[in-house]
């Protein structure tokens, strides 16, 4: 005999997501069927307003593989301000957006909602007014599973919530997920952190640092989202690969307007076809190629020596050289950017001259000021006084004429320095140039001392400590008038330029106040698998908390050595791809090649970082220098000390080693035919 369906927890939860669904149907229809032509004023507003409301009917996408909600609340008394106190308490299921019925009352709330908060920090310590958390489990779309907490009742114990557990070890091919159903109280109180106020987050493998960055963003679109709107987004991470690897996270969670780019993109003033040494690439990543570049800049400003006179009509008026001098000393000491004080010039030479015309009873307006900043003997002097440059001959001059930077390096780098930066071969022009990403940096560098970057209202960056003092510059400027989320982990600086301390990131960022915080929890990572790459710790970052897994599952694990070489590293792919969840194939750059011929002829087929994995096709081979922040169910690392070598020192060489032993969610073979590095045994 089937229990009926009002006895049955279980079905009354899945009619309330059927109900929840068709509600939501419901309101994607109601923005399709909106009709727009009489109230738009002309075709620009109309194209405006139709593309707000194609985005409203994407972000009201149901997306049948994931969960419309997946947690619920009872709340011992109603947490609405508008009821009255003592009201009987209120039911909430917690979800990725909000959903309402027909008549606008709430069938889901966004996780992001301040009902919704105790969700993630309510404990039975401290429940919030919370008597009932209630966890759903889901297979696909499908509610299979509920589990209870009575936070209110002493009498119940407090335990680990198996679905929760269950969800952060969950396969997973494709992609990186949202993780909204399994937010943590310490990486709820950073994502919910006031949009004023920058925050550095420090946290090592598994802790889910970079997750913690996107649902911040999230949650900053939906608590300041007009002022976000005006002011827009933006979230940089290392490379293509990782952008690529976690572009569904935010339209997932109904947010579809924020802008992903890595530093390259943001400073694209030219074509970058070369690339420095490491020793070069340090000095010209250096905070002080920014006193070298303003030097060069305003050395091109000379204080005038004659006076201007101006023609208009019958009269002629006379600005002396040394009030001309005065004008401009008087720019110089503003500290504006170098455009804006020439543009200002000829308007503070023609107010001059306008000073000199109420003087002799003319009545002057503010045409007859332009009209003489248009003045040619007007347009002769700025051109003289305070000439146009161009960024990216500026550069070019500094990398080419030995006497140019060393007048303006004096002091500020030594002879070996400059002569480490100047090209050996001088280009003919700005497009024949092969520029390096460096070179680009130091454009957009001077580009900036010439016209100010425009500013937006958040910036996310992810994987900062591979970033130099003159890229945090960079980024600094696209955030000068809004906030940063800095994510990262000093454990994984694998660039010769790696940030030493997060204080002076911050202070090449501009965000000298921004609040530190450290995720030390992992989530991640299995226990035996981390707790095997934190050896290297000691000798790579010593000051650092290592990662303590709270996974209850230890994970697989299996150092061994190949005495068949490739063929045995192909046999544990192999072995690995029996098990469900995607599979990484991680070894030094230089190997990747034999070993894609390796996994072509034993007919395995796999795709390239950034590439989408399928059911089918669940092998990624992946670069050493391209596994930052890319995560696999399973992992076989090829031979660790051709990664460790395969760097310019063994210290970075043991850092890109800790960044692939840590890609793997449940499992990972370490393959090795020569010996292991010391620092692991």
């Amino acid at each position: 005999m089937s229990t009926p369906v009002h006895d049955d927890p279980l079905a009354k939860e899945r009619s309330h997501l059927a109900a929840s669904r068709s509600a939501l149907r419901a309101m994607r229809e109601d923005v399709e069927s909106l009709d727009i032509t009489d109230v738009t004023a002309n075709w620009v507003n109309a194209a405006v307003l139709e593309s707000q409301i194609e985005e409203r009917i994407k972000a009201l996408a149901d997306l049948s593989e994931t969960p419309l909600f997946f947690g619920r609340l009872d709340y011992l008394h109603s947490p609405r301000a508008e009821q009255a106190e003592g009201a009987d308490g209120e039911r909430f299921y917690v979800g990725r957006r909000h959903v309402h019925d027909a008549d606008g009352d709430p069938m889901v709330i966004d996780w992001r909602a301040p009902v919704s908060q105790p969700f993630y920090q309510a404990s039975k310590k401290n429940p919030l007014d919370v008597a009932l958390r209630r966890r759903f489990g889901y297979t696909g779309g499908d509610l299979t599973a509920y589990e209870d907490e009575h936070l209110s009742d002493p009498a119940e114990a407090e335990t680990t919530s198996k679905l929760l557990q269950q969800e952060i070890e969950r396969p997973r091919v494709g992609p990186m997920r949202d993780i909204v159903a399994t937010i943590q109280p310490e990486q709820d109180e950073i994502v919910r952190a006031g949009l004023s106020g920058s925050v550095c987050v420090q946290g090592g493998p598994g802790t889910g640092k970079t997750a913690v960055g996107l649902h911040r963003v999230a949650y900053l679109l939906y608590a300041h989202r007009e002022r976000l709107a005006r002011t827009g987004t933006l979230v940089i991470g290392p490379n293509r690969s990782f952008l690529h690897y976690i572009e569904q996270v935010l339209p997932a969670l109904g947010e579809l307007t924020v802008r992903q780019a890595t530093v390259d993109d943001l400073v694209a003033h030219v074509e970058v076809r070369g690339v420095d040494e490491a020793a070069t690439a340090v000095i010209k990543g250096d905070a002080r190629m920014a006193r070298v570049l303003r030097r060069a800049l305003y050395s091109h400003v000379t204080l005038p020596t004659e006076g201007v006179v101006v023609v208009r009509g019958s009269r002629r008026w006379r600005v002396a050289a040394y009030e001309l001098e005065g004008i401009v000393r008087e720019l110089l000491a503003r500290d504006i950017r170098y455009g804006a004080a020439r543009e200002a010039l000829p308007q503070r030479v023609a107010h001059a001259v306008l000073v000199q015309m109420e003087r002799a009873g003319e009545a002057p307006d503010d045409r007859v000021q332009n009209a003489v900043a248009r003045n040619a003997a007007v347009k002769a002097v700025v051109k003289t006084v305070w000439p146009q440059v161009d960024p990216a001959k500026l550069v070019l001059r500094l990398l080419t004429d030995a006497e140019f930077l060393a007048e303006h390096a004096d002091g500020v780098l030594t002879e070996e320095e400059q002569k480490a930066v100047l090209w050996t071969k001088p280009a003919r022009s700005v497009k024949s140039a092969k520029w390096s990403p460096a070179d680009a940096v130091l454009i957009d560098e001077a580009t900036d001392l010439i016209e100010r970057t425009h500013s937006l209202g958040h910036v996310v960056l992810d994987e900062a400590q591979d970033l130099s003092p003159m890229q945090y510059r960079a980024v600094g400027r696209r955030c000068s008038t809004g906030s940063v989320t800095v994510l990262g982990d000093l454990a994984q600086g694998t660039t010769p330029w790696a940030t030493r301390s997060w204080a002076e990131a911050l202070a090449h960022l501009g965000k000298d106040g921004a609040v530190v915080e450290e995720l030390t929890a992992g989530f991640r990572v299995p226990t035996d698998v981390i707790a095997y790459a934190c050896r290297l710790l000691p000798h790579i970052a010593p000051g650092l908390t290592p990662v303590a897994s709270i996974r209850e599952n230890p994970g697989f694990f299996d150092v061994r050595g190949t005495d068949a070489g490739t063929a045995d590293v192909v046999k544990a792919c192999a072995e690995l791809l029996e098990r469900e969840g995607s599979v990484g194939l991680i070894a030094a750059d230089a190997r990747v090649p034999e070993l894609a011929a390796a996994l072509g002829s034993a007919g395995i087929g796999f795709v390239g970082p950034g590439e989408e994995t399928t059911r089918a096709t669940r092998l990624t081979l992946v670069p050493a220098s391209l596994a930052k922040g890319l995560e696999y169910d399973y992992v076989v690392l090829d031979e660790p000390r051709a990664v460790v070598d395969g760097e310019p020192d063994e210290r970075t060489g043991l850092r890109r080693l800790y960044v692939c032993l840590t890609r793997a969610v449940s499992g990972l073979i370490v393959a090795h035919g020569a010996d292991l590095p010391p620092q692991l045994t």
